[in-house]
């Protein structure tokens, strides 16, 4: 017998589990995965506010210099792959 996927209300509480223990899960695909990594989940210490915010902090930081990053322009390269070079020298 086929498996059914999970219900929204399967993939909510797994979402806020998740949350509250400051850990991942994978994605289910059908109903008794999800309640397998609900289980897992409920049996994982709850996260501190403080780890928390400390978690919030560090991807805050991530993001910031991922938008600092200076993109390259198709214009500024010459060649493709391993041959690739600076269009350019300054």
């Amino acid at each position: 017998m086929a498996d059914t996927p999970p219900s929204p209300k399967q993939l909510n509480y797994l979402k806020a589990l998740a949350e509250r223990t400051g850990r991942t899960f994978t994605w289910p695909r059908t109903g008794r995965q999800a309640r397998t990594e609900i289980a897992r989940l409920k049996r994982t210490r709850r996260s501190t506010r403080a780890e928390r915010a400390v978690e919030r902090l560090d991807d805050r930081g991530s993001r910031e210099a991922a938008e600092d990053a200076v993109a390259i322009r198709g214009f500024e390269v010459v060649g493709h792959g391993s041959t690739a070079t600076w269009s350019q020298r300054s």
